[in-house]
């Protein structure tokens, strides 16, 4: 039974959904000004293994991620750089998908943009007037009264008077209570706007959640996840808003993971310690980081330091060379692993576990290979199958062992006079490495065991590993 960790109750429950054999579940996505950084990435791998594992136990998953296109930074980056929010946030919505699509991210089932749910955020609004939980401000702004909602801070885990007496947020002229928030912010000289009962105007960051969410899900529905930086306040308002409204639970199993942190700092763009994702695979394979990822536990920490996605890249060639060279066969899933496996994963997702057993499997399929290289394959179904459900092991081994698809220490290299000083940041042509190898065997059958050390040496100065096996010579990325 999986068992999943609730941040609103803050333990492991049962998981049952709403409508047996089907998962309606919410993340928030990204607000679109900039590149994205590590943190959202872990965000979105994170939520794309919760994904695929409920696809794998069978059941049938709405998935959706908004796409927050309209807010202060995206209004402030639009007039610094002197052009159209639309022309600004269409940018980086293309690299964000760029980026997810290299990282592995499966695509939600519904991706709504707050600029289009502006007729769903207005009823919402006009809803939680009539039931007296909102009021309009002198300033044509409309407020949410958390004074009005009995349950507010209950995701928080904090009574409304102790948020109240440790918050930061001054009190406004016509606001009635210092944590009450913005529903709708009236317009601003120069600024997007669109049309509403209480002005020209456009909504404020929490309502366009609990629109985008119930608009697509209902207003009752299994998961809502996100990173920790969002439960308080914007999932608590969430909440405060989405059930107003309804008048009845919102979501029943709320999920959160942890910060990305770089030198026990969380990395974020206001303290300017983040690395975007370009940059980071720039140096690595997407696979890496994605295993890096999902080398810790997702309501954890995340350590970002270069040791540990060198980590993760032996560890992932490891698993690899494990499926290197095993011939193709049909065979099912081995069902002690898949058991093993199955119990990690329904332990709330515990990734690192999974791993564990996948590396376990590795270890045994090694075993096999000079004994049974029949059975070694018929379990390397078994570990590519497993790996499947994490977004892993999906690439051919030579490929990526090869590293086709990431940037490499390559130069025309002549037999005897290249140095690595000559090499330059290319994509290194795979005849090149082949031609060098074959100069190495012809070089090694005429006992010039010296040429054959230099070739091999000047190999590995540009990362390309040499292995001798019965069958030949093989070689892969380091």
């Amino acid at each position: 039974m999986l068992r999943i960790f609730n941040s609103l109750t803050r333990q492991k429950e049962e998981f049952h959904p709403i409508d047996a054999g089907q998962v309606r579940m919410y993340v928030c996505g990204m607000t679109v000004y900039d590149y994205c950084h590590v943190g959202h990435a872990r965000v979105m791998v994170v939520f794309d293994v919760v994904l695929r594992w409920l696809r794998d136990k069978g059941y049938d998953v709405t998935y959706v991620r908004n796409i927050t296109d309209i807010d202060d930074k995206i209004i402030r980056r639009a007039q610094e750089n002197g052009e159209d929010f639309h022309d600004l946030t269409a940018r980086f919505i293309q690299a964000m998908h760029e980026d997810l699509a290299a990282l592995g991210i499966l695509p939600p089932t519904h991706e709504p943009r707050a600029t289009e749910a502006i007729a769903d955020i207005v009823a919402l609004i006009q809803t939680l007037l009539d039931k007296s939980f909102a009021y309009a401000g002198g300033s044509g702004d409309v407020y949410y009264d958390v004074r009005r909602f009995d349950c507010y801070g209950r995701l928080a885990n904090k009574k409304l008077d102790d948020l109240r007496a440790g918050s930061r947020v001054e009190i406004e002229d016509d606001k009635n209570d210092p944590l009450d928030f913005v529903l709708w912010k009236a317009a601003k000289p120069g600024e997007p706007s669109w049309p509403s009962p209480w002005g020209a105007g456009r909504p404020g960051w929490h309502i366009e959640c609990s629109a985008m969410s119930t608009r697509c899900l209902g207003a009752h529905f299994d998961i809502h996840g996100g990173g920790m930086d969002l439960k308080f306040p914007h999932h608590e308002n969430e909440i405060a808003q989405s059930e107003a409204a309804s008048g009845h639970r919102y979501v029943n199993i709320w999920m959160h993971n942890g910060f990305v942190q770089v030198d026990d700092e969380k990395m974020s763009k206001s303290l300017g310690n983040f690395f975007t994702v370009r940059e980071v695979l720039q140096r690595y394979q997407p696979e890496v980081v994605r295993f890096f990822i999902l080398s810790s536990h997702y309501r954890g920490p995340l350590n970002y330091a270069n040791e540990n996605l060198e980590h993760a890249k032996a560890s992932l060639t490891r698993l690899y060379t494990a499926l290197r060279g095993l011939p193709m066969v049909e065979a099912p899933v081995e069902e002690g692993w898949r058991t093993r496996f199955e119990q990690a994963m329904d332990d709330d997702f515990n990734t690192p576990e999974a791993l564990a057993v996948l590396f376990d499997l590795a270890r045994e399929i090694n075993r096999l290979r000079v004994e049974d290289e029949a059975a070694a394959a018929r379990l390397g179904i078994t570990l590519k199958h497993l790996g499947g459900a994490l977004g892993l092991l999906q690439d051919d081994p030579e490929r990526l062992l090869q590293g086709k698809s990431i940037f490499l220490v390559s130069s025309i290299l002549s037999r005897s006079t290249t140095s690595v000083a000559d090499l330059t940041v290319a994509t290194i042509p795979e005849e090149q490495i082949n031609v060098l190898i074959d100069q190495r065997t012809a070089a090694r059958k005429a006992k010039n065991w010296a040429e054959g050390d230099r070739i091999r040496a000047l190999l590995q100065e540009a990362g390309i590993l040499l292995e001798d096996t019965p069958k030949g010579t093989i070689w892969r990325r380091e």
